[in-house]
C-alpha cells in the first residue's frame, strides 16, 4: 500500500526501509527512528551509532564499515531506482507488511 507524503524525511525513510527490505534486514524505521538514527550527524556517523546501539549483535560478525556502506549504495541505488521510474520518492510504502515472517519469531 502507497500514499503520498510530501516531505524529504519522508523520501530519506521509505529510501533506507526499502534499502533495508533488500538487504534482508528486518528493520523498518518510521520517521522518528529515522530521525533520531541520524539526527545531528551524517549518515555514515548515523548509522555506525544505530548499529552499535540497536543492532550490536551484527558488528560481532560484520565490520561497522562494510554494513553502513552497503546500507548506503543500497539506499542511493533505491532512490535513483524509483526517480528514474517516475515514482515519488516520498510515497510512503507500509515495508513491515512487506517483511516476511522469520522462523521462530
Amino acid at each position: 500500500m502507497t500514499t503520498t507524503c510530501c516531505n524529504n524525511v519522508d523520501a530519506e525513510c521509505n529510501a533506507y526501509n526499502a534499502a533495508f527490505h533488500e538487504l534482508g534486514l528486518s528493520w523498518v524505521w518510521d520517521t522518528g527512528l529515522y530521525a533520531n538514527a541520524v539526527a545531528g550527524s551524517d549518515d555514515r556517523t548515523g548509522l555506525r551509532n544505530y548499529l552499535a546501539r540497536h543492532q550490536s549483535h551484527l558488528l560481532s560478525a560484520h565490520d561497522a564499515d562494510f554494513l553502513v556502506e552497503a546500507i548506503l549504495a543500497t539506499k542511493e541505488r533505491c532512490q535513483a531506482q524509483l526517480s528514474a521510474a517516475g515514482c515519488n520518492p516520498a510515497a510512503y510504502i507500509d515495508w513491515s507488511s512487506l517483511q516476511q515472517r522469520q522462523i521462530g519469531a
